[in-house]
């Protein structure tokens, strides 16, 4: 039995794009950080500009002095406001930046995770993960933190104006910090618990939206709303809980820094009495104190921001090494002879139990194969490794002698067509459809593909024609068409390999001679078509039938040895049954 060789999965690339999207922003934080020192210094305006007042100005009784100070503190506080909103831009311009370089490779990770996880991916959302972490760079959280290292410098001063109000700002400085250290330990819980909870609130919502008909029809709407409420409700609980727990040190904060400017007010007051500092030295280290605390209450009303992008982070480093880096890929000429299937084991998506088992086989270019069995005999799951969707637990699928993984993803749309069981159309055209979104298909192509599906007298038909927007999911359209719609998608450009899975499950009669039609067509063209059944004329054109039963092959040859010797010795389990392993 031969090992399997996986599709490359360039994990430490991917991993390097997060470091290298952050890096090439790294300067940027500099001289973000350059340009907080300078607004840091500014705000000492204030604190200054009232020790003047009260111990010149006051003292002096001179209006030319006060004007001189006034003009200088309005001429610094206007520097600063310019500095500070040339901060807030450069962070929001950070944040989008971080969002293009990631949003590509992001999208691609939504993408694939159904694929790649099965039903464990539907608690990930690497989209809004990336919201999450785009909208935290560019709001006021980033700049907090940056005003935080100045906390010295203003407790210093303090220290400077008597050293009893430096020791009073320190002591209230180390309450906040270990409160904030509190509020981390017992607030990460409630975090995490609350994301989980939104992510699954999300998918109940999907859910419901994708199958609206279902619960319309069936009457589940009054079940699946105490389904929601229920959840919702622990939704809401978490929530509260996160909540309350940040919000509780926020205000503990707050109230600790009022207590303390109070404290270094009465502090001040005591210490002029007795004459060893001046009145305007009171009120300075009063705002220094308060402007010193005023960044860390700012960075626990944004702690939740914070710890939400760090999760946010945390999760896009976990789910990114699935995205397959190919930009090393020297890809091969297009196959047009022959594939090979050689001991193959393979799985569900997301699962490592093999439901396919040693299945060997060869089709020729030109050729057409039918695959039967019972439901849940692995027919789907065949299908999907044959296309490339599970990588094969162990065996190879070679296509002219090269595996799949030499040839880039694009590339592979060049010579593989697809029509799953649960099909899905985009939302856009139907012409946009058959051509699978291509820039530059051309007309004649994308007729072509409905011409061989028989679906263009159908398309012509509609108001708008190949221009008809389809909507979410093709919902305009029904059932049928959408089949027929999604089968000229699969054979455009003519592939190599056509994998239709129950390609007759919604057509009529008419459909299902325009199936057998399409099929022979292609394989006239030298595609080999490999058709799931459902029905017995689904598999009237193929040359060969492969009938599995619980994974393993029960039987394999020309279409008629195949049927007289299986189909109908277990006529019900062989064809009936469209079970989607």
């Amino acid at each position: 039995m031969q090992d399997n060789v996986r599709p490359k999965i360039g994990r430490s690339k991917q991993h390097d794009l997060l470091r290298q999207t952050f890096g090439a922003i790294r300067p940027t934080f500099w001289a973000i950080g350059g340009v907080s020192l300078v607004i840091n210094l500014l705000m000492l305006t204030g604190p200054l500009f009232m020790l003047q007042v009260y111990d010149r100005v006051l003292a002096s009784g001179s209006v030319p002095t006060l004007i001189v100070i006034g003009s200088l503190a309005i001429t610094l506080y206007a520097f600063y406001g310019l500095l500070e909103g040339l901060r807030g831009r450069i962070l929001a311009r950070v944040g989008q930046r971080v969002d293009a370089k990631l949003s590509d490779a992001v999208y691609e990770i939504s993408n694939v995770l159904p694929v790649r996880l099965g039903a464990k991916s539907a608690k990930l959302r690497p989209v809004q993960d990336l919201d999450t972490i785009r909208q935290f760079l560019s709001g006021p959280g980033p700049a907090a933190i940056f005003d935080l290292p100045w906390l010295p410098l203003y407790l210093g001063i303090v220290f400077l104006f008597h050293p009893v109000l430096g020791l009073v700002a320190l002591g209230g400085a180390v309450v906040i910090c270990a409160m904030i250290g509190l509020n981390e330990a017992m607030s990460r819980g409630p975090a995490q618990d609350a994301a989980g909870q939104s992510g699954r609130r999300a998918s109940a919502i999907e859910d419901g939206q994708r199958n609206s008909e279902v619960l319309t029809a069936m009457g589940m709407q009054e079940a699946l709303s105490r389904k929601w409420n229920a959840q919702n409700g622990d939704y809401l609980t978490t929530q509260r809980k996160a909540v309350d727990r940040s919000g509780f040190f926020g205000t503990a904060i707050k109230t600790i820094r009022f207590i303390l400017q109070s404290a270094i007010l009465g502090v001040g007051a005591w210490l002029a009495i007795k004459q060893e500092i001046s009145p305007g030295v009171m009120i300075a280290s009063s705002i220094m104190t308060s402007r010193a605390l005023s960044p860390i209450e700012q960075a626990v009303g944004q702690w939740r921001g914070f710890v939400a992008c760090r999760q946010a982070l945390t999760r896009l480093k976990r789910v990114l090494h699935l995205v397959d880096d190919q930009r090393d890929i020297m890809d091969l000429p297009v196959p047009g002879r022959e594939i090979r299937i050689e001991q193959i084991f393979c799985g569900p998506l997301g699962e490592t139990v093999p439901y396919v088992q040693n299945v060997t086989l060869a089709l020729e270019a030109g050729e057409g194969l039918g695959i039967i069995g019972p439901s849940g005999a692995g027919k789907s799951t065949l299908a999907r490794a044959l296309v490339g969707v599970v990588p094969p637990l162990k065996g190879v699928i070679r296509y002219d002698g090269a595996e799949l993984g030499q040839w880039s993803r694009p590339k592979r749309g060049e010579f593989i067509g697809y029509m799953p069981q649960d099909l899905q159309l985009f939302d856009g055209t139907i012409g946009e459809n058959i051509a699978r979104f291509r820039d530059g298909a051309s007309s004649e192509d994308i007729i072509e593909a409905a011409r061989v599906a028989d679906v263009h007298d159908l398309i012509v038909g509609l108001p708008e024609g190949y221009n008809t927007l389809i909507g979410r999911g093709g919902r305009a359209l029904s059932a049928g068409q959408r089949q027929r719609i999604a089968l000229a998608r699969a054979v455009f450009g003519n592939p190599f390999l056509i994998v239709l899975d129950e390609p007759n499950s919604n057509l009529d009669s008419q459909g299902e001679a325009a199936l057998t039609n399409a099929i022979q067509t292609m394989k006239e063209r030298g595609s080999i078509v490999v058709v799931i059944a459902h029905r017995p004329s689904a598999i009237a054109s193929v040359d060969k039938i492969l009938c599995l039963n619980d994974g393993k092959m029960a039987g394999f040859g020309p279409k008629e040895d195949v049927l007289k010797q299986v189909v109908q010795a277990v006529p019900q389990q062989a064809v009936g049954g469209g079970g989607v392993r």
